[in-house]
């Protein structure tokens, strides 16, 4: 038995660099052109770690798959942009345990990386939980003129000694220990195991307490993302024994992702969005190959049992 594609992608010859620069062009390009006369778009930069849980040994991929928050996994930081009605994964990097960045860390870097175009045309609201609502990330995002909008814990200490949950307006200008300059504190509540729960929120900019409340609730869109992007794009499904082999299954899949909604816009679809159907339609539009491909491993597997049944197929290319 030689090896599935699923387990030899570091096998292939092709510039995995190469094909990160260019759908991040064609990305960059899109997300410019939405550009308008006025008053600056607002650009969403939503900050999330995501397991993407394995089970067993794998000493071939070393510091890749380990134990985190008492998961074992992939554990993945990701920057996920909305603009408008566009949902695009931009960036990722895999958290490499004890001695290496954190994941705030990381997202920091990730922030870093983020084109200057794009940082000089929209308005940047960088959503994030309390993971990423560190003193060092809040002060990061401040000083490269992006709003940061960032879940913090109840037990948070401000400046003068008062627990974060002890506040009981909305909206209230705080001084949180550790950071030189306020922060706008609200909160939402959030259904958990049938239970409401409290989530405290805080903002750089100066903004009512709802409407504070309104863009934390915004961060919880990259949970669908990640939901869509495991169970229809197979993200968290890679076997490949080499790292080269896992970060081309995560790209892969990402980009499966992107192609999927293309075509559910070219579609003109109004009504809601089917990614099993446009995941379908994708393969027969514009990855057709694949899907022949597929058919024919189907067919050798196939064909000796319909043989004995006395059917018989001849496969022929037509000139046309």
């Amino acid at each position: 038995m030689g090896e599935t594609p699923k387990t030899a992608l570091h096998r292939y010859q092709w510039s995995t660099r190469s094909l990160i620069r260019s759908v991040r062009s064609f990305l960059l390009n899109l997300i410019l052109s939405q550009q308008k006369r006025g008053r600056k778009p607002t650009l969403q930069v939503i900050l999330d770690l995501t397991t993407l849980e394995k089970v067993g040994n794998f000493p071939h991929l070393r510091d890749l798959v380990r134990v985190y928050n008492h998961k074992k996994g992939l554990h993945v930081v990701v920057i996920y942009l909305v603009l408008g009605n566009w949902p695009i994964p931009w960036i990722f990097r895999i958290y490499r345990g004890k001695g290496t960045p954190y994941p705030s860390q990381l997202a920091q870097k990730l922030l870093n990386n983020l084109p200057k175009k794009i940082t000089a045309s929209f308005q940047d609201y960088v959503l994030g939980d309390t993971g990423f609502g560190t003193i060092k990330l809040i002060e990061k995002i401040r000083e490269n003129f992006h709003h940061a909008i960032v879940g913090i814990s109840k037990n948070r200490t401000l400046t003068d000694g008062r627990k974060v949950s002890e506040i009981k307006t909305r909206g209230q200008q705080v001084y949180l220990k550790g950071l030189d300059f306020p922060v706008f504190l609200s909160w939402v509540w959030l259904k958990r195991d049938g239970k409401k729960v409290q989530r405290f929120v805080i903002s750089t900019k100066p903004m009512k307490g709802e409407t504070i409340a309104r863009w934390g609730k915004r961060r919880w869109q990259i949970e669908g993302f990640f939901k869509t992007a495991k169970y229809r794009f197979t993200l968290h499904r890679f076997g490949q024994k080499t790292r080269l082999g896992v970060y081309r299954w995560l790209i892969l899949s990402l980009v499966y992702y992107l192609l999927a909604y293309l075509v559910y816009l070219h579609l003109g679809k109004t009504e809601s969005l089917d990614w099993f159907y446009c995941a379908k339609k994708t393969l027969i539009l514009l990855l057709h190959h694949v899907l022949l491909l597929s058919i024919f491993n189907q067919l050798d597997t196939l064909i000796p049992w319909l043989n004995e049944l006395g059917f018989y197929f001849y496969l022929i290319r037509c000139k046309i």
